[in-house]
Parts: structure tokens; sequence; C-alpha cells
């Protein structure tokens, strides 16, 4: 029976990973000997002398099952896999492609990265979050916490005109959900009145936000409230008190903030203790007015509009925004993850407490 490849698992994973070796048998074999030599009793198969080991099976079989959302093969296409490899390997080895320098780099890229991400899985391993960090972060950053929500309706047009007709219209008696419904660009389809549901002041757009904080309940402005996204009129239904969610609600979130909080500050102790020289400008390096030719005058930078309004945070008067979470996750620490080279991509694995 013709053996096949499985395409699934030949290509982005690591190339005999744990195939233990013992001495080069008769055939020839140049396979480079593995850190440690195994018993025959722990190995799958022999290729050409070389052991696959059960552990390597085991590896694979996990590394396809995340792959694959718990799919499965069977063993005997999975073991076919692994001698398949083991003979590529091995001819590879043969012929002394590991000798080639493009692929020596790329192997000591491939050791980089793996040992990144050794160094930072041991260091998590050595330094979990505690129960106790959880909560004094939680009561710092989150308990601690004062504010307040509103709970607000919007009508969302292109113009000051209509917005100032729409308020016309209101001061006559008309209802403002009707009128949301019928004008209101975030309201037409879905028909919700322009309620925007409870929100903080920090989920919605200055202009907006300082308009309806200083509402009265049950108010609505008397005159058009600009932003980038066009002119409103809102009404203020209600307000109250922050209340911060309780730490078993916001502990996941928590705890993998710490975790990259004290990866960073691992790797920040390092910087500061290593002696580091930089070999290369840090910024590219502009040529002098008087080089510039004549006949080929300096591109003019494109104008900026003076006016362009500033980036907004998530949650601005959009259409049927929804209540406002609380709290927001604090910022993720960078992750100093090196990538493999993609000619060999090792797996990684992240132990379940590493950042994400």
């Amino acid at each position: 029976m013709k053996k096949k490849f499985i395409p699934l698992l030949i290509v982005g994973t690591a190339l005999v990973a744990g195939c233990n070796q013992e001495k080069a048998s008769d055939t020839g074999s140049t396979s480079t000997p593995a850190a440690t030599t195994i018993d025959k009793a722990d190995a799958v198969a022999i290729v050409n002398g070389q052991y696959i080991a059960k552990s390597t099976l085991a590896a694979l079989e996990k590394e396809i099952a995340e792959r694959s959302h718990g799919q499965s093969f069977p063993k005997e296409k999975l073991i076919e896999e692994l001698i398949q490899r083991e003979l590529l390997v091995q001819d590879a080895m043969q012929k002394q492609l590991d000798k080639s320098p493009e692929l020596a780099a790329q192997l000591e890229a491939a050791k980089k990265a793996l040992l990144t991400q050794a160094d930072l899985q041991n260091f998590i391993k050595a330094n979990p979050v505690t129960d106790a960090e959880v909560k004094a972060e939680y009561d710092s950053k989150i308990a601690a916490e004062k504010g307040t929500e509103f709970k607000a309706s919007h009508i969302l047009v292109k113009t000051e005109a209509e917005a100032k007709k729409l308020i016309t219209e209101l001061d006559k008696g008309a209802d403002f959900a009707k009128l949301a419904n019928k004008n209101s660009l975030d309201a037409k389809e879905s028909q919700n009145g322009g309620d925007l549901g409870w929100f903080s002041s920090a989920q919605m757009v200055a202009p907006f936000s300082e308009a309806v904080a200083s509402l009265e309940k049950g108010k609505y402005t008397k005159e058009p409230v600009k932003t980038q996204f066009g002119y409103h009129v809102i009404l203020k239904e209600d307000s109250r008190a922050l209340t911060p969610p309780p730490l078993e609600a916001v502990k996941e979130q928590l705890t993998p903030f710490l975790q990259r909080k004290k990866v960073q500050n691992m790797i920040e102790t390092l910087r500061k203790q290593a002696k580091v020289e930089i070999l290369v400008p840090l910024t590219d390096e502009q040529p002098k007015a008087e080089d510039v030719p004549a006949e080929q005058p300096a591109a003019e930078a494109p104008a900026t509009p003076a006016d362009e309004p500033a980036k907004t945070v998530e949650g601005e008067a959009t259409p049927a925004a929804k209540p406002a979470e609380p709290v927001a996750e604090p910022a993720k620490a960078a992750e100093p993850t090196a990538e493999p080279a993609k000619a060999v991509e090792p797996v990684t694995p992240t132990p379940e407490a590493a950042p994400k």
C-alpha cells in the first residue's frame, strides 16, 4: 500500500522534533545525534537506525488536535508522517544542506526564538501572579475608581440646520424617539429611538460627554452638539454613580495583565544591566537643502487640515452603542517574542499562564 503525506502536518510544523538518534547504522545515515538517546522500547519506529520517540508521536497528536480544533488522525498516518519527516531530514543531512549559510542562519534564528520562549516560560513559571497581587491591583485601579455613568439618547444628522430644525420640533412638543427613528443617521434602521444605553464620559468624544454632563435629567440640548460624526441633539435620561464590578468578574483580565507587567519589568531589568551598543543610525538622515538638485525641488509635505478631529476612544456616539463596561483592560505590555524563520517553524508551545 502506497503511503501518502498528510499536508496539514508536514507544512508549518517542527521537523522531527524529538526524533532521538543512536549511532548511525550501516546504511550511512548522517543524522545528527540528539541530546538524549532513547531505548527501543520508547520508540514508535526506526528509520535507517534512527529512533523516533513515543513522546514525539504524543507531541504531534497534541499539536494536530490544537491546530484542527479537536480533529484526530489515525495513528498509522501520524507515524507515517513522522517517518517521512525523518527521511527528509536524513536526506538533507546527507546532502549537507545544513551547512549552507542561508539554512544555518535560519536554524540559528529558530534556535533563538525557542530560547526566547523558553526563558519567558521559565520566568512565568517561577514568578506566578498571586491572588494577593490581583486583589491589590483591583483595589488600587478598579474598586477605587469613582465616576458617573449616563443614560442618554441622541439624534445624529449631517448638518447644523437639520439639528436646529429638530430642536424646534422638540420645543413644540414632538416625541424625541419618533424624531430619532425618522431622522437620526444611526436610528433609522435600528428604530431604537436613538437610545445609547449607559456609558461613561470616557467612552464618548469630549463634546458629546461635556454636553451630556451639563444637561439636567430629562432635558435635551438647545443647541446642536458638533462632533466629527455630525451634529447631535442629545436627551439626558438619567445618571448614576459608577459601580465597579466584583473582583471575580475581572480576575481573568487582571491576571494576564499582571503577568505581562512582570515580564516587562524583568526585560527592562535585563536591559539596564546589559552593555548595549547600537551601531546604526536610529533615524534616517534627510539630505541637506543644498544637496537637492535645482531641477528637482524637494516635494512639499501634504497639507494637514487644521480642524482634523482627534482620534476617539472606543464607544463614542455611534449607532446603538452598548452600555459602558465599568472597567477597561489595562494596556498590554510589549511581548518580546521573536518569530522563527519561515523555512523551519519550530513549535513554540505557550504555557497556560503565558501572556496572551
